[in-house]
């Protein structure tokens, strides 16, 4: 397994997480065995947004004394009244779900998430309704450790972001949502057809806000990292062909801040096949094909794809090029972790040569050449 930073919390998640919605309504026997697999293979990150009773206390069982092994992230404002799934923005509701939560998991929760914030009356419910400010005092009490919140809509979510109060975020990254107009809610996609007609460059709004949560030390979780198996559905994608488990999977990783991809398994199996990915082939894991499709769109931006590898200086290329375009945001204002980063890579790009042989290959026309130099002169004094 490989781990991630969290953001600036000091912690490492595995960068294959287990999103466990999948497993509500399972027999316990079943749940045991998806969490044993993971957990054996390496997964030590949670999402537990669920709030039903029995499918916490199922995993809590499951988890036994290897809960201090694992971070869970659980929402607050996720209820189940009559049975079902619901978003309560009542402080007194809100309030009991979560205690219960902290009871089952041995009164300590790893992430604390606001839930749900994707419009302008969520987010001042939240936050002038007396919600944001009783999860800082959950956090400050030693109940939670860290505050996150979960979010589908990029405005929103950047405005969250914007108040400091969360040092995660869960959010709906994949190939196709990226590439949808900005003005398109990512939940209306899994509803819908989705056609490749809508799709278009990469989002502009959304790569700020990645570069947004990277420049702040907020780290990212992805949820709908399939696209809720759209993407991989050969009568649902929205793209010429269906991408692979693999493709969709490092194609989330490669977004500035993201720490781990939450995969819905609802089987040790299924487990086992996701973690596939850690031995797959870079040819494998390759999504450029499909912003291919879109080649123009693209033209001159990095993607992080790595196709500009070998370097003959060792450069980590894309790297480099993600702390660049996070130091642009503000080029006299660089975070101290950005710096840090940068310079933990090892090979700079002071250390270019000019051969010009990675924007031979670049299928972009990426200038990498005058980026390297770039990067040069904003990190190196």
């Amino acid at each position: 397994m490989q781990y991630r930073e969290i953001g600036n919390t000091g912690k490492k998640a595995s960068i294959i997480g287990l999103g466990c919605e999948h497993l509500d309504g399972k027999p316990y026997e079943q749940v045991e065995e998806t969490i044993h697999t993971a957990l054996d293979h390496g997964v030590n990150y949670l999402d537990i947004f669920m709030p039903g009773r029995e499918v916490r206390e199922n995993i809590a069982k499951a988890l036994g004394n290897r809960r201090k092994d694992t971070f869970i992230q659980a929402a607050f404002g996720s209820t189940d009244i009559n049975q079902q799934y619901d978003i309560s923005r009542d402080l007194p509701t809100a309030k009991k779900y979560f205690e219960d939560c902290l009871r089952i998991f041995g009164g300590y929760i790893d992430f604390g998430m606001l839930f749900f914030i994707d419009s302008e009356e969520d987010y001042r419910k939240v936050f002038d309704g007396g919600i944001a400010d009783y999860v800082q005092k959950l956090k400050q009490n030693g109940d939670i450790g860290h505050i996150g919140f979960s979010s589908h809509k990029t405005d929103i979510a950047r405005k969250v972001v914007e108040t400091g109060v969360p040092e995660m975020m869960m959010f709906s990254i994949n190939l196709a949502f990226d590439m949808s107009p900005s003005d398109s809610y990512a939940l209306d996609s899994l509803s819908e057809n989705w056609q490749g007609t809508d799709l278009c460059g990469m989002d502009a709004e959304r790569m700020a806000l990645y570069s947004l949560c990277e420049q702040k030390g907020v780290g990212i979780s992805v949820m709908k990292t399939l696209g809720a198996g759209k993407l991989i559905s050969p009568e649902h994608t929205p793209f010429s062909r269906p991408m692979t488990v693999n493709q969709c999977i490092h194609y989330a990783l490669s977004r500035p801040a993201v720490f781990t991809t939450l995969l819905g398994c609802q089987t040790g199996e299924q487990i086992k096949d996701a973690l596939g990915y850690l031995q797959a082939d870079e040819k494998d894991k390759d999504y450029t094909p499909f912003m291919s499709e879109l080649q123009d769109n693209f033209k001159g931006k990095c993607v992080y794809c790595n196709h500009c590898l070998p370097c003959p200086s060792e450069i980590d290329i894309a790297s480099v090029n993600k702390y660049l375009d996070i130091a642009r945001l503000d080029e006299s204002n660089i975070p101290p972790s950005i710096r840090s980063h940068y310079q933990n890579l090892g090979h700079g790009g002071d250390e270019c040569i000019a051969c010009g042989s990675c924007e031979d290959r670049c299928p972009f026309d990426v200038p990498v050449i005058q980026n390297m130099a770039k990067a040069a002169e904003l990190f190196h004094d």
